[in-house]
């Protein structure tokens, strides 16, 4: 039951139900899904039906008058050649909306058939708790219909932004993609010097965490950006300043920070082929 404003889902085939998959399909479960198929060999992915979904172990077991609005490919990228043949009969009767990384609109439409509409995206891992955000770019042919549709799956996983230029998703892949965990490093770190200084293991934790969560929360609510919310903390000659002075170094964060993105970057790229 739609328990929300945001229109039903339509019917969806959805390949892989891991981590993002699930949680895509947590999301859509909120809004209203209608009847839906889950394509997953694990053995655990029975759990995940329903009265909206049936889920088959492969794609020889769907039922031959299943007709989704939209098959989402959320399988590893290493297994994409094997897996997607299987739904080239589906090309031209739904839109393909791709969540591997690196793997081209190009290199998708190979293995789907001329005919395939293929929208390929990249979300991140807060998508779990609705608080992701996805950059997608729509592939040669995919109608304004099919657009909207990808744009409405993806924003129930949290924040959705387009771009027409396909490059751009390596980029996004450094910085929204392995984001998280550039994040999640921070709080590792902070936890790791606060028990350096004495502080208790409990202690430390707990001040790691909330100071990155409550941070990013501030910065969500907040219409200024972040270097203007920086200065705010920041009181000359104050402690945070004395932190400031080394963290801001020339060969400290923002170029340390730099040389990451670039690598990432690098390396969707290079994993794109």
């Amino acid at each position: 039951m739609n328990t929300t404003d945001h229109p039903a889902i339509p019917p969806i085939l959805l390949v892989g139900g891991g981590k993002m998959g699930g949680a895509m399909l947590a999301g859509w479960r909120e809004r209203g899904l209608a009847p839906s198929v889950l394509v997953d060999p694990a053995p655990n992915a029975a759990a995940l039906a329903g009265p909206d979904l049936r889920v088959v172990t492969d794609a020889a077991a769907i039922d031959a008058d299943f007709a989704p609005a939209a098959v989402v490919l959320a399988v590893k990228p290493q297994n994409a050649a094997a897996v997607l043949p299987a739904y080239a009969r589906f090309a031209g009767r739904a839109v393909f909306l791709s969540i591997m990384a690196g793997r081209t609109i190009a290199g998708m439409a190979a293995l789907l058939g001329p005919n395939a509409a293929v929208v390929r995206a990249m979300p991140n891992t807060p998508a779990a708790v609705r608080q992701g955000i996805t950059v997608f770019c729509p592939g040669p042919g995919v109608a304004a219909a099919e657009t909207a549709l990808c744009r409405r799956l993806l924003e129930a996983i949290g924040a959705v932004e387009m771009v027409t230029e396909e490059a751009l998703l390596d980029p996004v892949t450094a910085v929204s993609g392995s984001g998280p965990a550039y994040v999640f490093l921070l709080a590792e770190l902070l936890e790791q010097a606060a028990l350096r200084q004495g502080l208790p293991a409990g202690l430390a934790r707990a001040l790691a965490r909330q100071t990155v969560a409550g941070s990013g929360a501030l910065l969500a609510a907040s219409a200024e950006d972040a270097a203007s919310l920086r200065k705010a903390v920041t009181s000359p000659g104050g402690t945070t300043q004395a932190a400031l002075s080394v963290l801001m170094a020339e060969d400290a964060w923002p170029a340390t920070l730099e040389r990451a993105v670039a690598a990432a970057t690098r390396r969707s790229q290079e994993l794109a082929g």
